[in-house]
């Protein structure tokens, strides 16, 4: 009897000890679950995905040059730049050229002949023209815009063909301009595109990065 006694409280001791290793070892493991990575959370990613992942940072380039434009089209510009928000970093400075093409009407008959055709480039909706008084060669004469290059000079030319404009001439003809170049400072890849739109809308002038930075004059 004291031995069935015996044998019992033993079976219960074993009992009560695997009880609570089970239980030790369900707070254990639901522990180190919880420190596992959240598995919901992981996430297959597609070739593209994976590409725009390894993608480098956007680059910015220190200094940007746009330029050179004679002084009436840097008017427009400014208006095109305005709404980048450039503040301290736009600087713009004016240099000396010497414009070798022309585009012109020979000389007129006289001023009342040139102040004619001037009346008749108006009609036409041309706005930039100048009626040389000071030049024998060519007194009376119409100029509609000097060029550094001949390719430019005729692509005014058959732009103001396309406007009706006729008796026009691309000549040779030393002239020196005054011309603005717009320096960027910080130019990021959307400020890049953005100059790169502006570039677009004038013919024979450049975007490229600044050889030397020049000092900030005329600061915006």
């Amino acid at each position: 009897m004291r031995v069935l006694l015996l044998l019992l409280l033993l079976a219960n001791l074993v009992f009560l000890a695997w009880t609570q290793y089970s239980t030790l070892q369900a707070a254990t493991e639901t522990h180190l679950v919880d420190q596992q990575i959240n598995r919901e959370a992981i996430r297959v990613l597609s070739p593209s995905q994976v590409d725009v992942a390894r993608r480098e940072p956007p680059k910015t380039v220190a200094c940007m040059e746009l330029g050179s434009f004679n002084l009436t089209d840097a008017s427009k510009v400014d208006e095109l730049l305005a709404p980048l928000g450039l503040g301290g970093r736009l600087y713009q400075h004016r240099i000396d050229e010497s414009a070798n093409w022309w585009v012109f009407m020979p000389p007129q008959a006289g001023r009342e002949g040139a102040q004619k055709k001037v009346a008749e480039l108006t009609r036409l909706g041309v706005q930039e023209y100048f009626i040389l008084v000071d030049d024998p060669k060519f007194l009376f004469a119409i100029s509609l815009g000097v060029f550094r290059s001949e390719e430019a000079a005729r692509n005014r030319l058959e732009e103001l063909r396309a406007r009706g404009v006729r008796t026009m001439q691309v000549g040779r003809r030393a002239t020196p301009v005054q011309r603005m170049v717009y320096e960027i400072r910080a130019v990021d890849d959307v400020t890049s595109a953005k100059l790169a739109e502006i570039k677009a809308e004038f013919a024979s002038v450049e975007l490229k990065e600044c050889a030397k930075p020049a000092a900030p004059v005329d600061a915006k």
